[in-house]
């Protein structure tokens, strides 16, 4: 499939799409006029890059994790447990995250009650 059938498919940009290939995180082969060529493949690889970026993961990790994430039911391939302690810093930092985020809407949470009984 060609690049704008791929985004179609998976909601993400062309844009975005050729910035993966940059990054290394898309292989898609050349036609002879020279469009990109994407495999069905891709569009599991593509879901899997939005999740990781969703997770807060940089394009640097997320080429370290995509070889072992094999399928759209394998999390993580037995293969890749060097990766499992860098994982679970990330996990750590955005669970830090999630709770300072958690604090500040509380903190709005209360200035708008505060707000709505003057």
């Amino acid at each position: 499939m060609r690049i704008s059938e791929l985004a179609r498919q998976t909601g993400v940009t062309p844009r975005a799409l050729r910035y993966y290939e940059e990054q290394g995180l898309l292989r898609p082969s050349r036609s002879a006029s020279g469009y990109r060529r994407y495999d069905s493949q891709a569009v599991i690889t593509v879901r899997h890059i939005q999740l990781l970026i969703s997770a807060g993961l940089n394009t640097m990790a997320i080429a370290e994790i995509l070889p072992c994430v094999p399928d759209d039911v394998t999390v993580l391939a037995p293969t890749c447990p060097e990766l499992l302690d860098a994982l679970a810093q990330e996990r750590i930092r955005i669970t830090g995250s999630i709770e300072r985020l958690a604090a500040a809407r509380d903190i709005l949470d209360r200035l708008i009650e505060a707000g709505d009984r003057s």
